[in-house]
Order: C-alpha cells, then structure tokens, then sequence
C-alpha cells in the first residue's frame, strides 16, 4: 500500500469535481481517520457501493466520477486492481466497481 506521502506526491486528480480528493482530505484533517489499509477498504467500500448505485441509475457524470474515485483507492491499495486502466470505462463503470467488490467481498447489487 502507499504511503501518504506518496499520495500527495504523486496522485494526480482527474476527476471533475474533486470527487477523489474530497475521501483523501479526510486523512490529512485534524482528527481524521489514520491512513491505514482497514481505513481505505472502509471508504472504498462505500464508494463502491455508491458507484454501483450511479452505474445502475444510468447516471453517466456521476458513474464515471465514483469510476475515478475507486481507481484512486485501488492504486493507493495495490493489490492487484491498481493499473486498471482509466480508458476502460464502459457501461457506467460496472466492469471495475464488480471486479472491486469481488476483491474484497462486498455487495453487489447486480
């Protein structure tokens, strides 16, 4: 897994609305969660969740946001999902949110 230092050094945003930096200022606030790997598979699980929710609503924008936002924790984790390619979005993200929660057993609503 990353460091936090690596994060801020080399993570570069590509979401349009800072979807992905607003669960990574959590970790850098005073009294935030510590950045471990049970802290991340926490918030990823969440945005997993709601990214199916947006894939299956048909909701383009905002799927592809959640899409970006999982890619960010799953490079940050490394552990096997990292160099999944932006490029390879399609069908509103359903591709990486279902291979994510396999990954780590959570829900999947389809």
């Amino acid at each position: 897994m990353k460091t936090l230092e690596q994060v801020i050094n080399h993570y570069k945003s590509k979401s349009l609305d800072g979807r992905d930096l607003i669960g990574l200022e959590d970790f850098l606030s005073d009294g935030g969660p510590e950045f471990t790997r049970e802290n991340i598979l926490k918030m990823l699980e969440e945005d997993v969740a709601f990214g199916f929710e947006k894939a299956l609503n048909q909701r383009g924008i905002s799927s592809l946001e959640m899409y970006r936002v999982v890619l960010m924790w799953n490079w940050i984790l490394e552990e096997g999902l990292e160099d999944w390619e932006e490029e390879n979005y399609y069908n509103y993200g359903l591709p990486l949110f279902i291979a994510t929660a396999e990954k780590y057993g959570f829900s999947i609503p389809v």
